[in-house]
C-alpha cells in the first residue's frame, strides 16, 4: 500500500483554489454580461439570479 504526500501545505492549496474560483467567477460574469443572461448563486440560503 502506497501513500501520497502533498507537495505543499493544505493552506497554500486552499488559497490557490480560492484564487482559481474567483478567477472563474469573473470570467462567468463577463460571459453572462456579453450574452445578457443572469448569474445564479446562493444568497442567505436561497438561489438568486442577478444581472452582472
Amino acid at each position: 500500500m502506497t501513500t501520497t504526500k502533498h507537495k505543499r501545505p493544505m493552506s497554500e492549496f486552499s488559497a490557490t483554489v480560492g484564487r482559481a474560483l474567483r478567477r472563474a467567477a469573473k470570467v462567468a460574469r463577463k460571459t453572462a454580461r456579453m450574452h445578457g443572461t443572469k448569474i445564479y448563486y446562493m444568497k442567505n440560503g436561497k438561489i438568486v439570479g442577478e444581472k452582472p
